[in-house]
């Protein structure tokens, strides 16, 4: 009976850390990753388009993308689409292809991002505790309705904790691993 509620809970708490972990991905870190144009969304003929629908993102070289249109009148939407964006960087193209480079990020930018990570980090864990919480009230409803013992609560209680306390030590890992990747120069 309670193990379906830890069990979903579970199941939550994964799909938080994987929705932090997307949002990580988008942040520039030094070198060019296409992850970082997955917010961007271009008009295609009046429909917002995700970049990566209207054309093919390559990385040739550690610090430069590559967006190949599929349709090369679509160069003008996309480079628009990328100038309006937060990602801070200007594209130029030759008529066929644009190119983004990824300026090396400075010390008071890497400290900038790494802030960014952490409010995201603590983001995602405030998610957990409300999970957590949740499932905390469902496990009590059970125990009020006679449905589950006061020692199957208390066992509930106990390994709800545990998983809990998994997810936050992962979200803290995947928080880790970004401000590392962003502070390697």
């Amino acid at each position: 009976m309670y193990q379906d509620v830890i069990k979903d809970a579970g199941n939550r708490m994964d799909k938080t850390i994987a929705i932090v972990q997307k949002d990580l991905d988008t942040l520039r870190a030094g070198r060019a990753n296409p992850k970082i144009l997955d917010k961007i969304t271009v008009d295609y003929y009046g429909t917002p388009t995700a970049l990566n629908q209207v054309g093919n993102i390559s990385s040739p070289e550690p610090r430069l993308l590559v967006i190949a249109p599929w349709e090369p009148k679509m160069i003008g939407p996309i480079e628009k689409a990328i100038q309006k964006s937060d990602i801070g960087i200007n594209p130029s193209n030759d008529g066929k292809v644009i190119r983004l480079l990824v300026p090396e990020l400075t010390g008071e930018r890497r400290k900038e991002l790494c802030k960014q990570v952490k409010k995201m980090i603590e983001e995602g864990k405030v998610a957990i505790r409300a999970i957590r919480r949740d499932a905390m009230e469902t496990i009590k409803k059970l125990k009020k309705d006679s449905e589950i013992t006061e020692d199957d609560q208390k066992l509930a209680e106990k390994d709800l904790q545990k998983v809990t306390d998994q997810h936050i030590e992962q979200i803290d890992k995947v928080g880790a691993d970004k401000e590392k990747e962003i502070m390697s120069v």
